[in-house]
C-alpha cells in the first residue's frame, strides 16, 4: 500500500518557489500604494497656487520640502530593488527542471505509443549499444532504458505501470517542503532555536505591545485621551468660557507635554526667551498657581499661541515649536467642541449639570479662525489680506467708505476701491485682488420638514425635525463679475438688517426736522405755483353711488392744506385745486366700483339654480381631490429622494480636500471646512449639534435633526454657519418654527372593530375541529 513521504528540499527547487511567491505578495501591493505620486503633477500644482497663494507660510514651506526631501527617491530605490529580486526569482524558478513528472515508457525509448513489441525490442538494442555503460555509455541513462523496456515488455511491470504509473508498482507520495534541509540539521539546531525564540517571544510581542499601547492612549481622531478627560473636566467644570480662559485649556493639552508626546521639546533657552515673550505680550495670567496651566509646557504652548496671534517674531528655535503647537491646535479645538456637544446631550438627557453654554462652544469656532489666520479677536477681518496693515486700515474705515469687513469691500465699486487702496501700488492691488477673489462666498438654503409624517410642513409637539440646508460654494471673484454688472451692493446680513432699520426711521417724523420738512414744502410749492394754471372752485360736497355722501374727507384735507399754507393764497389755490381733482378721480373709482358690484351681483343671482350650484360643486371637489394627489405624489417622491441621498451618503466617501486656505502664518496647508448647527441665541443653548462640513467643494446639502420643542407655540432659532479657517465669513440665517398640539391617538378604528357574529362563527369553528379531532381519536382506538 502506497504511503506518503515528507522530506526537505535538498536541491532548494521548492524553496526557490515559495520564496518568489513571498517576495512577489510584498513587492506588488507596495508599489501600488508607495510608490511616490507624479511629482511633476505636485510641481503644476503649486504654481497653479503660486499668484493667490505664494506669500503664505505653508506654501514656502512645501517648495522647500520638494526641493530637499530625499524620502521620494528612496521609496523608489527600495521599491525598484524589490522587484529586481523577485525578477531573479522568477527567471530562477524557470530554469529549474520539472522533477515531478508522469512516467512515459514510450518517450524514453523514443517510440511513438502503441509500437509493437518488434519495434521496442529492436529499439532498445540500438539505445543499449549506445549507453551501456560497457560501451563508453552513461550508466543513468541506461537504468532509465532498461526500465522503460522492462516496462512494455514484461506484463506485471506493464500492468504495474498502467495501473500506478510505475514500473515498480505503487510508491511512496512524496512531497518536498520549502526550506532547505540545512534548517532541520543537528549541527544547526542551537542557531535556528535561538532565531525563533528571538522572533517569537522578543521581537513579536515587543511590537504588538508597543502598537497596543499607542492606540490605547489615542482616540479615533489620534487626540490623546488624557486631553480629552482634561477638556471634559474643565467645560464641566465653567460652563461658560471667555476667550482668555479657553486658550488657556487649549495650551494645557497633554500634546504638548514632552513625556506624553515625544514630538514636543522643552529647551535650556526656553528659561530666557519664554519670560521675555511673557514680558512683551502683558498679562497672560502666569501668577495662575492652577495646575496644569502652571506647568512649563502650558505655559510655554500658551506664550506661544498668544504670540502667534499677535504676529510677534520669536526666534528660530522657539519658531519650530511655535509651528508644533500651531499645527496641533485645529484638532485639539475641534475635540473641545465634540466634547461640549458631548456634555450637552448628557445634560439633555439626564440632567444634574449645567451644559456648556453656546458662547464657550461658538468661542472654541473663533479661536480656530484666529489660530489659523494669526489675528486677535479684537482685529479687523481686513488684516487676513497680503499688504494690510494696522495703519492702513484707516483708509477703509473712514466716513467716505466705512470698510470694515471683507463683504463691505467687496461690494464697494471698482473705482471706489481703487481710490481707497491708492497706497498700494498696482502689482500690491492686483494680489489683493486675487487673494481677496479666492475667499469663499456660500449661499445657504434652508427646507425646513418633518420627515415620515402624513403632513410633513404640520411641526407637531415632540415631532423629529429635518431641517436640509443647501450650501452652495461660489467665489468672491464671481461676486466681482455681478457687481461690474449690476449697481447693486452686496450687503451682508447685517449690514441688510442696519438698512431695513433705516428705513424705518426715516419714516418717523422727528421734532428736530420739523423746519427743514417746512421749509422744502414752502420751496415746492413755490415751484408748483409757477407751472400751474389758476385754480378752479371745487364742490363743496359729491356724492357716491349708494347715495353717501362723501365730502368729510376732502373738506378736512383743505382745512389742513390751508392750516399749513398761511403765508400765501398762491398756496390755497394750489391746495384746492389738488383737491378738486383728488375728488373728481375718487368719485370715478367709486362709480366703477360700484358697477362692477352691480355686476357682480347679476351674475350671481343668474347662478342661483340648484344645477349651476350642483356643477360647481363637482368641479371643486374634483379640483381638490386632484391637488391632495398630487401633493401626495410629491411628498411620496421627496420621501424617495431622501431615501436615496442617505445611501449614497452611506456607500461615497467623499475627499475631505475642498480648497486650500489662504493663511499667511499658518505653518500646515489648511482646506475649507466649515461648522453647521442650529441654536437658540435667546437661550443660548444648542438645538442640534454642529455638524463639520468637510466636503463642500461646489454644493453640499445637509440634514440637521432635532426634536421639536414639547410646548406649542412660535419658536425663533438661528441655522448657523461658521468657518474654521476665515473671520469674517459667518452666516446667521433665522429659522421660524410654529409647533403645534400633537394629534391624539385613536382608541377606536373601524379596522379594529370586529363584529359579533364574525367572533361567534370564529369561536363555533374553532369547537367544530376540536369535536372532529376527538371522534378521529376515538375511531383510531
Amino acid at each position: 500500500m502506497a504511503g506518503q513521504q515528507f522530506q526537505y528540499d535538498d536541491s532548494g527547487n521548492t524553496f526557490f518557489y515559495f520564496l518568489t511567491s513571498f517576495v512577489g505578495l510584498i513587492v506588488i501591493p507596495a508599489t501600488y500604494y508607495l510608490w511616490p505620486r507624479d511629482q511633476n503633477a505636485e510641481q503644476l500644482r503649486l504654481k497653479s497656487l503660486r499668484k493667490v497663494h505664494g506669500r503664505c507660510l505653508w506654501y514656502r514651506l512645501r517648495l522647500m520640502k520638494s526641493q530637499q526631501s530625499i524620502v521620494p527617491t528612496l521609496k523608489k530605490a527600495a521599491l525598484l530593488f524589490g522587484w529586481a529580486v523577485f525578477l531573479l526569482l522568477a527567471y530562477k524558478v524557470s530554469k529549474l527542471d520539472r522533477e515531478y513528472q508522469e512516467y512515459n515508457p514510450y518517450e524514453v525509448l523514443n517510440l511513438d505509443p502503441g509500437a509493437s513489441l518488434s519495434e521496442i525490442k529492436k529499439q532498445y538494442r540500438v539505445l543499449s549499444l549506445k549507453f551501456h555503460p560497457d560501451k563508453g555509455g552513461d550508466e543513468s541513462t541506461f537504468m532509465r532504458i532498461a526500465k522503460a523496456y522492462a516496462a512494455l515488455t514484461n506484463e506485471q511491470s506493464r500492468q504495474n505501470w498502467e495501473t500506478y504509473g510505475n514500473p515498480d508498482g505503487p510508491g511512496a507520495t512524496s512531497f518536498g517542503i520549502a526550506l532547505p534541509a540545512w534548517i532541520v540539521d543537528q549541527k544547526n539546531s542551537m542557531l535556528v532555536l535561538l532565531v525563533y525564540g528571538l522572533a517569537f517571544m522578543v521581537i513579536l510581542p515587543v511590537v504588538v505591545g508597543t502598537w497596543w499601547y499607542r492606540s490605547i492612549r489615542y482616540s479615533g481622531d489620534q487626540i490623546l485621551i488624557n486631553t480629552t478627560q482634561l477638556f471634559m473636566h474643565f467645560m464641566y467644570k465653567t460652563p461658560n468660557m471667555n476667550m482668555k480662559r479657553l486658550a488657556m485649556v487649549l495650551t494645557a493639552a497633554f500634546e504638548f507635554d514632552p513625556r506624553s508626546n515625544k514630538d514636543a521639546t522643552i529647551r535650556p533657552t526656553d528659561n530666557i526667551e519664554v519670560p521675555q515673550l511673557i514680558r512683551e505680550l502683558g498679562n497672560i495670567n502666569v501668577k495662575k498657581k492652577e495646575p496644569p496651566f502652571c506647568y512649563p509646557y502650558s505655559l510655554k504652548a500658551r506664550v506661544l499661541v498668544l504670540a502667534h496671534l499677535a504676529r510677534m517674531d520669536v526666534s528660530e528655535e522657539l519658531d519650530e515649536d511655535q509651528r508644533f503647537v500651531v499645527r496641533k491646535s485645529p484638532a485639539l479645538l475641534q475635540e473641545m467642541i465634540n466634547v461640549g456637544c458631548q456634555l450637552t446631550m448628557m445634560a439633555n438627557s439626564r440632567g444634574g449639570f449645567h451644559a456648556p453654554r453656546l458662547v464657550t462652544i461658538e468661542n472654541c469656532m473663533k479661536l480656530t479662525q484666529m489660530i489659523v489666520q494669526g489675528l486677535q479677536e479684537s482685529k479687523s477681518p481686513l488684516l487676513q489680506l497680503p499688504h494690510f496693515e494696522e495703519e492702513h486700515l484707516r483708509y477703509c474705515v473712514s466716513k467716505k467708505y466705512k470698510v470694515r469687513s471683507l463683504q463691505d469691500l467687496v461690494s464697494l465699486k471698482d473705482s471706489d476701491r481703487r481710490n481707497m487702496l491708492r497706497f498700494l501700488g498696482e502689482e500690491k492691488y492686483d494680489e489683493v485682488f486675487a487673494v481677496l477673489g479666492s475667499f469663499p462666498h456660500i449661499t445657504m438654503n434652508t427646507k425646513l420638514q418633518v420627515l415620515d409624517d402624513e403632513d410633513s410642513n404640520n411641526i407637531t409637539a415632540g415631532s423629529i425635525v429635518t431641517v436640509t440646508v443647501t450650501l452652495t460654494r461660489k467665489r468672491m471673484s464671481e461676486v466681482f463679475e455681478k457687481e461690474q454688472d449690476s449697481s447693486t451692493p452686496c450687503l451682508t446680513e447685517e449690514a441688510a438688517t442696519t438698512e431695513e432699520a433705516g428705513d424705518v426711521s426715516k419714516t418717523k417724523t422727528k421734532v428736530w426736522q420739523n423746519k427743514s420738512k417746512g421749509a422744502k414744502k414752502t420751496a415746492k410749492s413755490k415751484k408748483k405755483k409757477l407751472t400751474k394754471k389758476k385754480a378752479t372752485p371745487a364742490p363743496a360736497k359729491t356724492k357716491q353711488a349708494n347715495g353717501t355722501v362723501a365730502g368729510n374727507e376732502v373738506v378736512t384735507a383743505t382745512a389742513a392744506a390751508a392750516a399749513a399754507a398761511t403765508t400765501t393764497t398762491t398756496v390755497t389755490a394750489a391746495t384746492v385745486t389738488a383737491t378738486t381733482t383728488t375728488t373728481a378721480v375718487v368719485k370715478e373709482e367709486e362709480d366703477e366700483v360700484s358697477d362692477k358690484g352691480s355686476e357682480s351681483e347679476e351674475g350671481e343671482a343668474n347662478k342661483d339654480s340648484p344645477s349651476e350650484r350642483d356643477e360647481d360643486s363637482d368641479k371643486q371637489s374634483d379640483t381638490e381631490v386632484d391637488e391632495m394627489a398630487g401633493d401626495d405624489e410629491e411628498e411620496w417622491e421627496a420621501l424617495q429622494q431622501s431615501i436615496q441621498r442617505r445611501e449614497r451618503a452611506l456607500l461615497e466617501t467623499k475627499s475631505k480636500v475642498t480648497h486650500p486656505v489662504y493663511s499667511i502664518y499658518f505653518a500646515e496647508e489648511k482646506h475649507e471646512w466649515w461648522w453647521l448647527y442650529i441654536a437658540d441665541r435667546r437661550d443660548q443653548t444648542l438645538v442640534s449639534m454642529p455638524y463639520h462640513v468637510c466636503t463642500l467643494k461646489d454644493t453640499e446639502e445637509v440634514e440637521l435633526k432635532f426634536p421639536a420643542p414639547s410646548k406649542t407655540g412660535n419658536y425663533q432659532y438661528s441655522v448657523i454657519l461658521r468657518s474654521d479657517s476665515y473671520l469674517g465669513l459667518d452666516q446667521i440665517k433665522p429659522l421660524k418654527l410654529e409647533v403645534h398640539e400633537a394629534k391624539a391617538m385613536l382608541d377606536n378604528h373601524p379596522q379594529w372593530d370586529i363584529p359579533d357574529t364574525e367572533e361567534e362563527d370564529e369561536e363555533q369553528e374553532d369547537s367544530d375541529g376540536i369535536e372532529e379531532s376527538e371522534d378521529d381519536d376515538e375511531d383510531n382506538d
